[in-house]
């Protein structure tokens, strides 16, 4: 992407998705970190997002006072340290802006930024006291705005650990600063600084929980916090030209400290994931983009499991249609050699479908019942049979054509009466066994090889049969003898017909048991795979959770220490629950996959022995 363009759109206090930009993100196949800066009007933050760009324009900058940025302006670039993963630069609106009149949407935009990040970087100026920490007043309407789950049910409780396991790490920026770094004479980072300003006070009175709450809301929910202290980047009559200075002109500190923030955020961000762990493309992130402001549209809270489940089901059709095509293009070499044996066929078809399979599994998530695993096991059986049809259509025709050349000459001669002569039937018999040798001397004549002879001979046995009778040469007992003889022939030429279709039920009952036990085998480890994702998910949720409770008990909040103790323990509990609601479910799915599995085997059993 060359420059900018806007991805959602603020217009007349709506908000609505740039088309344009959502069908460049569906476009995007890679895996994507999204940073996303948000703020109050004129305070810097396109300068960051170009910087993070790497270059040295790009998202518009203002020089007066004005806000530039409208809604939200997106810009993908390729990630500088991560190969085959895109940098998704989110430049927000400004916060504050009076010029907008109705600020309403403000909160809306600030919900999105978290909502699609990796990264939030929160840019300010001055220095973060009370009135910077105050003017972060869009953190206290989250739970208003932003809902984990669809359930009702104890809805308020744990929110803060439920948000800190989606939310995007924490960056606050601070343009312009001018202070010393330092506390009561002892010189500190910018994340202590951060940390110090954050701090609670003890007390219980309502001025002190109103000066702990917001405080409290933004540890909660962003338990991975990170701060920068910018300098001036040039002196106040340069400001209006930053984005066209050279670097060397700008203050060394400056450049020192947004190479270092730069680094952090190439080196620190994650990828975009979404409940489960399961990172997201950028197709991806469309998808979660339009469902968000779509949802906003209509006077409606998000929700972030709703939007996972419904990107779900467009991933996971999608991906049975990947790996549909995936199937098809395997078999279309094979299909160029039609007529095969019907185990070069299944040999082709399995390697196929593994490949399709595994194409699915890669982009498939929450598949929980495994409704999509067997939408596609039931496409490719489809597409399989319609294949083993062409085959055997392509083996009849050619075995077909092939008799009927063999068999012209013997053909002539019946219509000009060459073997109604005594001793005809010899001279007939002859050509009739060289029409078989050549034939079955034929390579790669599929899977109707003997098949259509058994027609074939059928076809001729009652021409043979007439210029049997008609054979003056032979005595009566010499017709008997060579009517047996070639009943027999005909017989054996029928059980290796049947011999023939035998071999190919069998060898494609065999396909279906090894496709079975390939299903399941893969269900079983992409199960495994989303609960280690979903553990880990957790572990590092109960991690922060934890260190929480630890800096509260160092700083003396022993009463807030032991209320998150006690919900430290109550989230052990309920993920102790969901994981064995998971296993269960996972057990009664392959429980009723082993089930179809044995009764299909049955099935396949009966068939044989018919």
């Amino acid at each position: 992407m060359d420059s900018p363009m806007c991805l959602v759109k603020n217009a007349d206090g709506e908000l609505c998705v740039e088309p344009e930009a959502i069908d460049y993100l569906m476009g995007l196949k890679q895996n994507v970190v999204v940073v996303s800066v948000v703020g109050l009007y004129r305070t810097g933050k396109s300068y960051l997002m170009n910087k993070l760009a790497q270059k040295r324009s790009g998202f518009a900058l203002g020089a007066t006072i004005q806000s530039k940025t409208k809604g939200i302006w997106m810009w993908c670039v390729p990630h500088p340290e991560k190969t085959d993963h895109t940098l998704v630069l989110l430049d927000t609106e400004g916060l504050g802006d009076v010029e907008k009149g109705d600020s309403k949407n403000d909160a809306w935009i600030f919900s999105l930024a978290i909502l699609l990040s990796s990264t939030l970087v929160y840019n300010s100026r001055g220095t973060i006291d009370n009135d910077a920490v105050e003017k972060l007043q869009y953190v206290n309407d989250l739970t208003e705005r932003i809902k984990v789950k669809s359930s009702t049910v104890d809805e308020e409780e744990g929110e803060g650990t439920q948000f800190m396991q989606f939310f995007p790490n924490f960056v606050w920026t601070v343009r312009d600063f001018t202070l010393q770094l330092e506390i009561d004479g002892r010189e500190i980072t910018p994340d202590q600084y951060l940390e110090n300003s954050l701090q609670l006070k003890k007390g219980t009175s309502k001025k002190i929980n109103d000066y702990n709450f917001l405080r409290e809301c933004i540890r909660n929910f962003f338990p991975s916090r990170k701060c920068f202290v910018f300098p001036s980047p040039t002196t106040p009559d340069n400001m209006h030209r930053l984005d066209s200075m050279d670097e060397a002109e700008l203050s060394g500190s400056f450049r020192e400290v947004s190479d270092t923030f730069c680094r952090f955020i190439f080196q620190e961000s994650r990828m975009k994931t979404v409940i489960g762990g399961h990172t997201l493309t950028g197709e991806m992130l469309g998808h979660l983009v339009t469902t968000y402001v779509e949802t906003i549209a209509k006077g409606n809270v998000p929700c972030l499991e709703n939007a996972v489940l419904a990107m779900a089901k467009i991933e996971n059709q999608a991906a049975v249609n990947e790996g549909l095509a995936v199937y098809q293009k395997g078999m279309e070499d094979v299909k160029a050699l039609f007529p095969v044996d019907v185990n070069q066929l299944s040999e082709n078809h399995l390697q196929s479908e593994t490949q399709a399979t595994k194409a699915f599994m890669k982009r498939s998530f929450k598949d929980d019942n495994g409704e999509f695993l067997k939408a596609l096991a039931e496409a490719i059986v489809n597409h399989s049979d319609d294949l083993f049809k062409q085959n055997k259509d392509a083996s009849e025709k050619k075995c077909k054509a092939l008799l009927e050349n063999l068999s012209a000459l013997m053909d002539q001669g019946m219509k000009e009466g060459t073997y109604a002569t005594p001793g005809g039937y010899g001279l007939y018999c002859n050509h009739h066994d060289n029409i078989v040798a050549q034939y079955r001397a034929e390579p790669n004549k599929g899977v109707r090889a003997e098949e259509v002879l058994e027609q074939f001979l059928k076809d001729k046995s009652a021409e043979s049969s007439s210029i049997l009778q008609a054979d003056k040469k032979l005595t009566e007992k010499e017709k008997q003898i060579q009517a047996e003889k070639k009943k027999t022939a005909e017989l054996e030429q029928e059980k290796a017909a049947f011999r023939e279709q035998q071999a190919e039920m069998k060898r494609r009952i065999e396909n279906n048991r090894i496709s079975q036990e390939k299903y399941l085998k893969e269900m079983k480890e992409k199960m495994e795979e989303e609960r280690k994702q979903q553990q880990q998910e957790f572990n590092r949720t109960l991690e922060r959770r934890m260190q929480e409770q630890k800096d509260l008990l160092e700083k003396g909040h022993k009463e807030k220490a032991d209320l998150m103790r006690q919900e430290i323990e109550e989230i052990k509990r309920n993920n102790q629950l969901e994981r064995d609601a998971s296993t269960q479910n996972q057990k009664a799915l392959l429980d009723e996959c082993n089930t179809l599995k044995c009764s299909k085997a049955k099935q396949d059993d009966s068939c044989t022995l018919l």
